[in-house]
């Protein structure tokens, strides 16, 4: 499958779920009460089912914690298994319950009892978020590997369907003003609307097979990119995957729509805000030095000459440490698409990588998890070095970052005169 390009929605089935759902209890009520038989005290399915499946010979996988209360230590082991809450589960189960059940299987457990659509979810998010091989989830939850493989696929195709709209571009004016408002919290510059990087999907391919070599990275590795644009909660904006790991990250950037749409001034067209009189600063994105400068994305300078110049660095760099800590965050959560993937099937890995990012931004939405709780570091590609690109804009400012005594375009010295004051 051909790279997945900015956000272009696929044909949604007739019966969508509403976008503004994030009522968790109504959620949660909803899952429980149409996947667990009805009585008086109805049995919770992780305390008297699921968890009973992986406390047997494989009790090592839980952590019996200290707890006086049965109900903290049991929610303790659920989000030890599946890095989540049990709300936010609860509402991922209730996104793709209609998909999963539309699709008749023949899944069952190692009690032959069929596996239930909680259960299905359950074997999906276990595989992405430990990012363990088939064959150790199964052996885990009592299934074969082939029915682990089956389980997260259809579950990758559901999420895409139910949960794109975790997914957006901001659409409102509002809502583009917190996200400006937030920046400048951050860093001090105005009218930023997003932080981009870039991250490498490392996999293991056959090397005899020279129709891999096109995979073959600046490391030497077979590798597929991810680039992502995000906002100051860490959501992930907008995202492009599927290119290979030999492309630079300016190439990724041209062939985006999101290019073609800020190209057009059909994206970061918003209000312009006056820093000076006479002096009109324009809505722009900030990335690091591998990213072409351009009217609205504002790279740093390599060797900043003086004091303004090294200020504007260091307001750019709090502002680009927003983007390398969430996919740091992705990919440490989301393991299936950390450390080297073993001959991934590459027609699918693009969209797996998707539903990866859609999950990461419901686990925001969902628990509302603060900076103070990301991961502190912002190494998600480790050994690789920085790359450098030299363009040349639209308006023929050359921009070559080995002379650093060429000039940036107008709105670099804008805000250098913003960062002065």
């Amino acid at each position: 499958m051909g790279p997945i390009r900015g956000f272009k929605r696929r044909k949604k089935a007739e019966k969508k779920v509403d976008q503004n759902v994030f009522d968790a209890e109504a959620a949660s009520a909803s899952a429980l009460s149409s996947l667990q038989p009805q009585s008086q005290r109805p049995l919770d399915w992780w305390d008297d089912d699921f968890s009973k499946r992986i406390t047997g010979t494989h009790s090592t996988f839980l952590v019996v914690l200290p707890c006086p209360s049965s109900e903290s230590n049991n929610s303790k082991n659920f989000e030890s298994f599946f890095k989540i809450s049990r709300k936010t589960f609860n509402y991922i189960c209730s996104l793709v319950k209609e998909d999963l059940m539309a699709r008749q299987s023949n899944f069952t457990g190692s009690n032959g009892k069929p596996l239930s659509v909680t259960d299905q979810v359950a074997v999906a998010l276990r595989r992405l978020s430990s990012g363990e091989s088939l064959s150790n989830i199964g052996d885990l939850l009592g299934i074969n590997q082939s029915t682990v493989s089956q389980i997260t696929w259809r579950f990758v195709e559901a999420m895409e369907e139910r949960g794109l709209h975790h997914l957006c571009w901001p659409s409102t004016e509002a809502e583009m003003e917190e996200i400006k408002s937030n920046f400048e919290k951050i860093c001090g510059l105005p009218n930023c609307c997003g932080s981009i990087d870039t991250t490498h999907i490392v996999m293991r391919l056959p090397k005899v097979d020279h129709s891999n070599d096109v995979w073959i990275d600046r490391e030497k590795n077979h590798s597929m990119l991810l680039q992502a644009i995000v906002d100051p909660d860490m959501r992930l904006r907008d995202v492009i995957v599927g290119y290979p790991g030999s492309l630079s990250d300016a190439i990724v950037l041209q062939n985006s729509s999101f290019y073609k749409l800020s190209e057009e001034g059909k994206r970061l067209n918003g209000k312009k805000i006056e820093l000076q009189e006479g002096m009109e600063l324009g809505e722009y994105i900030i990335g690091d030095s591998g990213f072409p400068l351009l009217s609205w994305l504002l790279t740093p300078y390599q060797n900043a000459l003086s004091d303004h110049q090294a200020e504007f660095n260091k307001r750019h760099s709090a502002t680009q440490v927003v983007a390398q800590i969430a996919l740091a965050r992705l990919k440490e959560m989301w393991r299936i698409i950390h450390g080297v993937m073993w001959l991934p099937d590459k027609s699918r890995l693009p969209r797996i990588i998707f539903v990866c990012c859609l999950l990461h931004n419901i686990v925001i939405d969902m628990e509302h998890k603060g900076v103070d709780e990301l991961p502190s570091s912002h190494q998600h590609d480790t050994d690789y070095r920085q790359q450098i690109c030299e363009t040349v804009n639209k308006t023929g400012i050359a921009e070559l970052k080995s002379k650093p005594s060429l000039g940036p375009p107008e709105s670099v010295w804008i805000l250098l005169s913003y960062v002065q004051r």
